[in-house]
């Protein structure tokens, strides 16, 4: 099985590692999130929200390919197995069953925010060890501050 040669050092290469990782569960279950609230979304603003939420989906899965292809680039194996992102996901989770607007509006809005810290933590420590990756997060981290806007606008 052939492997990829990593152009960053060991140490560099750890803690691009972990941030990709990082990275990727936050999208993976960002994405399974926002499906769960579109498919079971009710209230006055339903249409709004419900396509908005597609917005965010759309955005989770784009970003969740680049950060995996990344990985894979340096050398590191994206790991976005079931298992891997329960264990490791730090995103609550929405209730069961029907949800209202305003609720689902609020909680869209907490888990970006929250998404977004942990992002602005990864670009930070990949600043020196590999400035490629550091701008991969930089872009996908201004896109989630831009729906985060637009969710909180609704609130």
């Amino acid at each position: 099985m052939a492997a990829v040669k990593s152009p960053l050092s060991d140490e560099a290469l750890k803690v691009t590692g972990q941030a990709l990782q990082g990275a990727l569960v936050d999208l993976i279950d960002l994405s399974l999130v926002a499906k769960q609230a579109h498919w079971n979304l009710t209230g006055r603003n339903f249409k709004v929200v419900h396509e908005h939420l597609d917005e965010v989906v759309d955005l989770a899965r784009a970003g969740q390919d680049d950060v995996a292809e990344r990985a894979v680039a340096i050398g590191v194996n994206p790991d976005g197995r079931a298992r891997t992102l329960a264990d490791r996901t730090e995103i609550p989770q929405l209730e069961a069953g029907y949800l209202a607007d305003d609720k689902v509006v609020a909680a869209v809005t907490d888990v970006l925010a929250q998404i977004i810290a942990r992002f602005r933590e990864r670009i930070a420590a990949t600043d020196e060890p590999d400035p490629v990756t550091q701008d991969l997060l930089i872009g996908i981290a201004a896109q989630l501050e831009k729906q985060h806007w637009m969710f909180q606008a609704q609130t």
